[in-house]
C-alpha cells in the first residue's frame, strides 16, 4: 500500500474509499447538515481542514512519539485528542469569524470531533504505512470525496423541496433514500470503471 503513487492515494480517498458513500462513516453530519447547500459547503470547509491537519498531525506523533517510545498501543487515543484539539481551533475561528455560519452548523460542528470519518482517515493512514506526504493526501481527498458526497446530497435535497413528497417519507426517510441512491450510484460506477 505504501507504494501508491500520489494520484491512486487521491482517487482512492475522493472516490474508492468514499468515508460517506462507501464506507459509510460520518453519516451524522451527511445527513443533518445536507438540508442547504451553503451549510453544507461550511460544514464540508471545516471536515477538509480537519481531515489535512489531523492526518499531518497524527503522522507525526505516531512516527516520532508513538513508535520510539512503544507507546503505540496509545495511537487511537492520541489521534482523538488531536482531533479534538483541530475541531476546537476550527470551532472558534468560524464563531470568530463567520457567526451565520456558526450558527446553521448548530451542534453538528462540535460532533466532527467524534465524526468516525475523521478518524477513520488517520488510522487508515497508519494502517496503510502512507509516509507524510502520502498521509496528507490521503487526509485532503478525504476531505474533499466528503465535500463532494455533501455537496450533491444537499443540492438533491434543496431541489427536492419543490417536489411533492408524501408526508411519510418527508425528512429523515427521504434523506435515507437519497443516500442509498448516492451510494448504490458511487459503489456500481467505481466498480465498472476503475481508477
Amino acid at each position: 500500500m505504501a507504494e501508491d503513487t500520489l494520484f491512486a492515494i487521491f482517487m482512492n480517498g475522493v472516490f474508492l474509499k468514499n468515508f460517506l458513500l462507501i464506507q459509510f462513516l460520518g453519516l451524522c453530519s451527511f445527513v443533518g447538515v445536507t438540508k442547504d447547500v451553503k451549510s453544507a459547503a461550511g460544514m464540508s470547509g471545516a471536515v477538509i481542514f480537519v481531515m489535512t491537519m489531523a492526518a499531518t498531525v497524527a503522522y507525526l506523533i505516531y512516527t516520532y512519539l508513538l513508535v520510539p517510545l512503544k507507546l503505540d498501543f496509545l495511537t487511537t487515543i492520541a489521534f482523538i485528542v488531536v482531533i479534538a484539539a483541530l475541531v476546537q481551533l476550527v470551532e472558534f475561528v468560524i464563531r470568530k469569524h463567520m457567526p451565520p455560519l456558526y450558527r446553521s452548523l448548530g451542534i453538528y460542528l462540535p460532533l466532527i470531533t467524534t465524526n468516525c470519518a475523521v478518524l477513520g482517515v488517520v488510522l487508515l493512514n497508519v494502517m496503510s504505512e502512507y509516509g507524510l506526504i502520502q498521509s496528507v493526501v490521503f487526509g485532503i481527498a478525504a476531505g474533499v470525496g466528503y465535500t463532494v458526497a455533501m455537496l450533491m446530497m444537499s443540492a438533491i435535497r434543496e431541489r427536492s423541496d419543490y417536489a411533492k413528497i408524501p408526508a411519510a417519507m418527508q425528512g429523515l426517510p427521504h434523506a435515507f433514500i437519497i443516500a442509498a441512491l448516492l451510494s448504490m450510484a458511487f459503489v456500481n460506477y467505481f466498480k465498472v470503471i476503475p481508477i
